[in-house]
């Protein structure tokens, strides 16, 4: 990717899914930092200490499945469920989704948000008007966290990650 990027192939180089140790393993080596790390990340999985490493580190968080995934088989409902989301989203008059990724955008994290709905489209790019006071942004760091999918397709007793532990290097 490196040798794309010195021949102009590519403007950026990104990596998705990466812990903080595996970024760390990669820019001992790399001559060419990432841009960009796309992970999951949501108020229900803040991914604190990565958002802290890649900050320090000049790199870029982006969020995929910032409400959570509903409706695929590997997601919940736990972002549109929670109630801490749901008080703030009441109190502004907001929804919850628009507050999920006005949370994700005030750490300064892209956000990828599927949707086929021309309302739902509009109401996800309503979040650059108003903000999350710090208390309501304490609020939700203390939203008890989960991940959404686990990775155990990725993990076997003949492949390279043997637990879900070394699959994310303990950070999960």
């Amino acid at each position: 990717m490196e040798e794309c990027q010195r021949a102009g192939l590519t403007k950026s180089i990104g990596v998705s899914n990466f812990s903080c140790k595996k970024l760390e393993q990669l820019l001992s080596t790399a001559s060419i930092p990432p841009a960009v790390n796309q992970v999951e990340m949501n108020p229900i999985w803040q991914q604190k200490k990565l958002l802290d490493y890649v900050k320090n580190k000049g790199i870029k968080l982006c969020a995929y499945s910032p409400l959570g995934a509903t409706g695929t088989p590997w997601g919940t409902n736990d972002v549109m469920e929670c109630d801490v989301l749901k008080h703030i989203a009441l109190t502004k008059g907001k929804s919850v989704p628009q507050v999920s990724l006005k949370w994700l955008h005030q750490q300064g994290v892209g956000v990828i948000v599927k949707s086929f709905r021309k309302e739902r489209l509009k109401e996800n790019i309503d979040i650059f008007d108003w903000e999350l006071t710090a208390e309501e942004l304490q609020k939700i760091s203390q939203i008890p966290q989960s991940r959404g999918p686990a990775g155990e397709s990725f993990v076997s007793a003949n492949g390279p990650y043997k637990s879900l532990e070394e699959l994310w290097d303990g950070e999960i």
